[in-house]
């Protein structure tokens, strides 16, 4: 057997072997993606505004996968990841800013964290380094420029692409719309609650997420189920049809 991509050890393997934490994770990039200034590139191709959860689904599963690959298995992943990209900038005629490229690690990074402190427990500065390291060298991979060298230049560079990167836009309206009518309205109110909670300030300002989080008191009680392995017939009722297959590989037994 090869080097793992990432150590078996490693805390991003924890964050990313439980299925609810990466739906976490899923519901903070739905947010971003709907307000990201460059998202006319996932329009570009029809996919995003056609099928919004498998979209942003299977970005989530690309990540995974390299955490969970031998180091050969992920750099192969990841360099599926940049043809597919390469192809679009060639079909498009134009290419791709690195900034909106750095985006999608950065906010990967963040919810990775966000999603594991929500649900869990605070993660130790040395913890919040390794998930770093880990999407720094995605990036690496991918030949992008300007990446931050370390935990503390990337808190500094997020909440400047925070800043200067999102806005609300026609794409943000018509891709919320999209999330409620392939969720149904049930399922759509509790991705927005999940939002509230996890998503950063700057994202919740642009965003019509509303500012009641009552879902609070249910997260609380969801927790107490998940510390006695009792969550599933909960987090089934909450899991569109078409993914809980999908979703329920993601548990890894670590």
């Amino acid at each position: 057997m090869g080097t793992s991509f990432v150590d078996k050890d490693s805390i991003i393997r924890k964050i990313w072997g439980k299925a609810d934490t990466v739906l976490f994770i899923f519901a903070g990039a739905a947010a971003e993606f709907a307000l990201n200034k460059a998202v006319d590139w996932l329009y570009f191709t029809g996919r995003l505004p056609a099928d919004p959860l498998g979209r942003l689904f299977s970005t989530v599963v690309y990540a995974r996968k390299i955490i969970f690959s031998e180091q050969e298995d992920a750099l192969k992943a990841i360099d599926q990841i940049t043809a597919i990209h390469k192809d679009v900038e060639k079909n498009r005629g134009s290419q791709i800013p690195d900034w909106a490229y750095r985006d999608v690690l950065f906010l990967l990074i963040d919810y990775s964290i966000r999603s594991f402190e929500l649900l869990e427990r605070k993660l130790a500065k040395a913890e919040k380094n390794e998930v770093f390291d880990v999407f720094y060298r995605v990036g690496q991979r991918m030949q992008l420029q300007g990446l931050p060298n370390n935990f503390k230049e990337w808190e500094i560079m997020r909440k400047e692409h925070l800043q200067q990167n999102l806005i609300c836009s026609k794409f943000t309206i018509d891709l919320y719309s999209k999330y409620k009518k392939h969720l149904g309205r049930f399922r759509y109110v509790i991705l927005k609650q999940v939002q509230i909670l996890l998503v950063p300030a700057k994202v919740k300002e642009l965003l019509p997420l509303g500012n009641i989080p009552w879902m609070v008191p249910i997260l609380k009680f969801y927790k107490i189920l998940r510390a006695i392995n009792s969550e599933r017939p909960f987090k089934n009722a909450l899991l569109p049809a078409a993914y809980k297959t999908q979703i329920r590989e993601l548990d890894v037994n670590l």
